[in-house]
């Protein structure tokens, strides 16, 4: 099997992955079907109402954080997962119904939303987790990724696919799609093979053990800051609801034909996204900055987009950028959290996740309404910037990136920088005459166009130590065994650099 696909050799696995893209996918067109009524049929384009209704849909996520990760740490996950969406499978059909009948209300619309909410508090953290009961050790970071994939992407499936129903069958008939389509994840977990599932040892009851999520990750760096870059990006770029049905009836005015195929774009860059993140043998936190750069230049260019077409190829760019920034930030927290907190953290994940939009959507809506859409993008573009401005400052302050650029010969860059053991991004060393590279098992700290090489993750990843020379001149340390700290002097480095541009020189 491809090694992008390698944890679909797990049954359970397989089965949980065919069953949860449906079941993601179905939620996410109810929630577009929601907004669409909301925006169209129960206010006049009132984007403002739009927010409030994702509000209700994902504040429960931030509210909720304490008790549903211990419930997720402390539980029997398949249990608590076929309780959840059943649930949702319910209240999807009950307001199906209400759609349909035409006595929908506003007020109703919100107490739906509320409901869901409440129950995909629960649901996501435990979703989330439960990958880890799944796969065998080998195949747990392809595993994440898929994992993170498949709900990402279907953030992105379901509005398209929702997008073209409603104008179709209309949106009462998407809330009742979406509540069959939680038959599909429940037939995958009741017919799973438990003797297969891998049962990890519930946390233990005591003291102390609601805030533990919160204790352990506030003493892990590497997890605080992509809990910060998901926040703000979260917050006012997580909106594509409300940006792409706001350009598609105000800036361009056309229906939900247009709004479908515009959610169907943005989700093509997604999938693309998705499938090089699987590839990946870890996460990489480096990805994580720079997807939060691209995705501020994609929210740019679809903001000042002149017509309809830009503004959809400007999406798939978005799509793509979106979804590698939050494959590698899920696989980061995930892979490098202990088994025994991984329902906390990953509750507190999917609170900053989902739960920033509920206080952002409000505000993107009230920008859209008053200043136009375009305005509200820009808020997105702010936030990638923004994100990225602060992963590069972390970067510089807490593994001490240095940046050199040598104009001799052929340009190029030399970046090191010192790890905190969590997660150290390594590229290889251009070939230039009279460097030899000496014991390392990666060649070495120096890039000249991009990265090449993978990432030491906090489970146990060192890099070996390694020495990059020049000819005639001390070592330069670039790896110190486990934990992969990268310790150079600033001397020995200005020294370094003046006999290389010298060799290069000599060598013209």
């Amino acid at each position: 099997m491809s090694s992008m696909f390698r944890s679909l050799s797990d049954y359970n696995y397989r089965l949980w992955a065919g069953g949860a893209l449906v079941s993601n996918t179905g939620t996410w067109m109810q929630r577009t079907a929601q907004d669409w009524i909301v925006l169209t049929e129960l206010t006049d384009n009132n984007a403002l109402a739009v927010g409030a209704t994702m509000a209700l849909q994902l504040g429960p996520q931030l509210l909720l954080v304490p008790w549903t990760g211990l419930v997720a740490d402390r539980v029997d996950r398949r249990k608590l997962l076929m309780l959840t969406q059943a649930v949702m499978g319910l209240l999807g059909l009950g307001l199906g119904l209400i759609v349909l009948s035409g006595t929908a209300q506003l007020w109703q619309m919100y107490i739906f939303a509320l409901l869901l909410g409440i129950t995909s508090a629960f649901d996501a953290p435990a979703r989330q987790s439960f990958v880890s009961n799944l796969v065998s050790d080998g195949n747990l970071s392809n595993a994440v990724a898929l994992n993170s994939a498949s709900f990402n992407s279907a953030r992105l499936i379901g509005p398209a696919l929702a997008g073209v129903l409603i104008a179709v069958v209309g949106a009462g008939s998407v809330f009742l799609i979406n509540a069959a389509s939680f038959g599909a994840v429940l037939f995958s977990l009741s017919r799973m093979r438990q003797k297969d599932l891998r049962i990890e040892a519930p946390s233990r009851r005591g003291p102390g053990q609601l805030m533990g999520g919160f204790r352990y990750a506030a003493k892990r760096p590497d997890i605080v800051i992509v809990f910060v870059i998901i926040a703000i990006i979260g917050m006012f770029g997580l909106n594509f609801q409300i940006f792409t049905s706001t350009m598609t009836t105000v800036t361009f005015h056309l229906d939900s034909t247009a709004f479908g195929l515009l959610s169907s774009v943005l989700a093509v860059g997604a999938v693309a996204g998705a499938l090089l993140s699987a590839r990946r043998e870890t996460p990489r936190l480096g990805l994580v900055f720079a997807g939060s750069l691209v995705f501020g230049l994609a929210c740019l260019l679809a903001a000042i987009a002149p017509s309809y077409i830009v503004f959809a190829l400007a999406l798939v760019l978005l799509g793509f950028a979106s979804q590698t920034l939050m494959t590698n930030a899920n696989g980061t927290v995930q892979m490098t959290t202990a088994p025994e907190f991984r329902g906390r953290v990953m509750a507190l994940y999917m609170a900053i996740f989902l739960g920033g939009t509920p206080i952002g959507a409000p505000i993107v809506g009230w920008v859209a309404d008053s200043f136009g859409p375009r305005w509200a993008i820009g808020l997105g573009a702010a936030a990638g910037f923004a994100a990225a401005i602060v992963g590069l400052t972390w970067m510089i302050k807490r593994q001490h990136l240095r940046l050199a650029v040598h104009l001799h010969s052929s340009p190029h860059f030399v970046i090191s920088h010192d790890g905190d053991g969590r997660s150290v991004d390594v590229f290889e060393m251009p070939e230039v005459p009279g460097l030899v590279a000496e014991d390392s098992e990666y060649e070495s700290a120096a890039v000249a166009a991009e990265p090449r090489a993978g990432a030491a993750s906090a489970a146990g990843m060192g890099v070996s130590a390694g020495r990059a020379s020049v000819a005639g001149t001390a070592p330069v340390t670039t790896g110190t065994g486990t934990g992969a700290k990268l310790s150079v002097e600033d001397e020995r480095e200005r020294l370094r650099d003046d006999v290389l541009s010298e060799e290069i020189t000599e060598n013209r």
